[in-house]
């Protein structure tokens, strides 16, 4: 099995090196200088914006070798599809995978969406169907589904999405969708599916993943804490007899030295409110929790030199992880350090085990 590498673009805001603040990098709002030859013609005019900025990042991540970029999805922010279209023209090779939750729509219309996607980006799209916000927020944007029924909704929307892409009549009837005589016809029949990345820690998590998911995201964690998830389900989808990626959000901050990578981590781990707390015990595992949580949403990141990650890294591959969402602050620079210090030895080494096995 390959392993892949996704870098996780910085949709709600990034910030700059050693400053945990968010910002809007790129945004420029003031008359300046066109970096346009005469004769070429934008619709912003002499105006940057976050999209631009985006562009940047996701394409560091295909010059470096990533495999993907994720695109999160944001409630606040600007709609995940628009943007990953916007770096489709910009990008060559990497994946682009869309978030987005179950509540975004018709399952038929999303799965149109996401065929034409298919057809203009060289089928490099991808979903990232999330379980959404808490029961308030939900309801906030108009989804008054409960908590109880989502994994149900994601459950039939990609059972719809997929039927109506790869059979002509398709017929279903659920809770929350039904098509009558369905299934696309002409260019839009016989593309390629997108993948759909899954997760959640729960049983019917796990269970739905196994049915439907190609890969299944796990939350950042000590390896150890790591290899039940892994095992069950691995266990599951083995019952289902069909294949299922597992997959890691983890953040990294990876430097020449392990020495280095501890300072500019208390650095931004002070800038984050929290300097009163002690961080030191992490610095023996290069797992610490809860590190940029609040800016990118992972749940911890690895900490140390090139060397170090590379081997923590290696460690969840040989566990079981063939996919590896990751994210930095600063996402730009960030992207081009894993990508030329990392990537390529961590490649490198997962072949040669492979080939050794």
């Amino acid at each position: 099995m390959t392993t892949e590498f996704i870098w996780q673009l910085p949709t709600s805001g990034d910030g700059r090196y050693g400053n945990a603040e968010s910002t809007r990098r790129g945004e420029r709002t003031t008359p300046g200088h066109v970096p346009f030859t005469e004769g070429v013609s934008d619709p912003r005019g002499d105006r940057f914006n976050y999209f631009d900025y985006l562009h940047q990042v996701a394409r560091a991540a295909d010059l470096t070798g990533f495999d993907g970029v994720l695109v999160q999805h944001d409630l606040e922010g600007d709609e995940s599809w628009i943007a990953a279209a916007y770096l489709a023209r910009g990008t060559r090779r990497v994946r682009l995978i869309a978030g987005f939750d179950a509540s975004w729509g018709s399952a038929v219309y999303a799965a149109k969406n996401a065929v034409s996607f298919q057809r203009a980006s060289g089928g490099r799209f991808a979903w990232q169907i999330g379980q959404g916000p808490d029961a308030a927020t939900r309801r906030r944007h108009a989804d008054n589904v409960d908590d109880g029924d989502v994994l149900a909704r994601i459950d039939e929307l990609v059972t719809v999405a997929r039927g109506v892409q790869t059979g002509a009549p398709f017929d279903f009837k659920g809770r929350f969708f039904e098509v009558q005589g369905g299934g696309f016809r002409g260019p839009l029949a016989g593309n390629p599916l997108p993948p759909v990345y899954l997760g959640g820690d729960s049983e019917a998590a796990f269970a739905l993943s196994a049915r439907q998911a190609d890969v299944h995201v796990l939350d950042a964690a000590p390896l150890e804490q790591l290899r039940p998830a892994i095992a069950r389900l691995q266990a599951l989808a083995a019952e289902q007899g069909r294949p299922l990626s597992i997959g890691l959000r983890i953040d990294v901050l990876a430097r020449e030295s392990a020495e280095e990578a501890v300072r500019d981590a208390e650095t931004y781990w002070a800038q984050t409110g929290r300097g009163a707390e002690d961080p030191a015990g992490f610095a023996d595992s290069q797992f610490w929790e809860d590190f940029a949580t609040r800016r990118t949403g992972a749940r911890g990141a690895l900490v140390g030199s090139y060397g170090q990650v590379e081997q923590r890294l290696a460690e969840y591959a040989e566990a079981g992880i063939s996919s590896f969402v990751l994210g930095a602050t600063p996402h730009l620079e960030e992207a081009y350090r894993f990508g030329e210090h990392v990537l390529p030895r961590l490649r490198a080494r997962l072949n040669q085990d492979r080939q050794a096995a």
